[in-house]
């Protein structure tokens, strides 16, 4: 699955005692009602972020994962998470390189 946007945030990298790192970032989706997405890069996956800045224009390619987890009064809940596993910059298509100025 992939979701084309611009970034439109990035956070800091948090690193845990057990040596896991995490990232996130939001890509904002430029369709007729807009969609700021939340998603998520673990690992060696965070270092994909490394030169990424706000409004690229980027495709990201995601695995939609699911949990289940039961609280303390014995309630089961679901979570999702989106995670990021590949990203590739959107190149912009300019007019300039359809332009022709040749007189005939």
């Amino acid at each position: 699955m992939e979701i084309i946007g611009r970034v439109k945030k990035l956070f800091d990298i948090q690193k845990f005692d057990s040596g896991f790192r995490k990232r996130e970032m939001v890509i904002t989706t430029e369709e007729p009602y807009p969609q700021n997405i939340l998603i998520e890069f673990i690992q060696d996956k965070v270092d994909l972020l490394g030169s990424i800045r706000p409004e690229d224009k980027i495709k990201v390619f995601v695995n939609l994962r699911g949990r289940e987890w039961t609280n303390p009064e014995g309630i089961i809940k679901y979570f999702n998470s989106i995670q990021g596993w590949k990203i590739e910059e959107v190149s912009l298509s300019s007019s300039s390189e359809d332009f022709d100025d040749l007189p005939f």
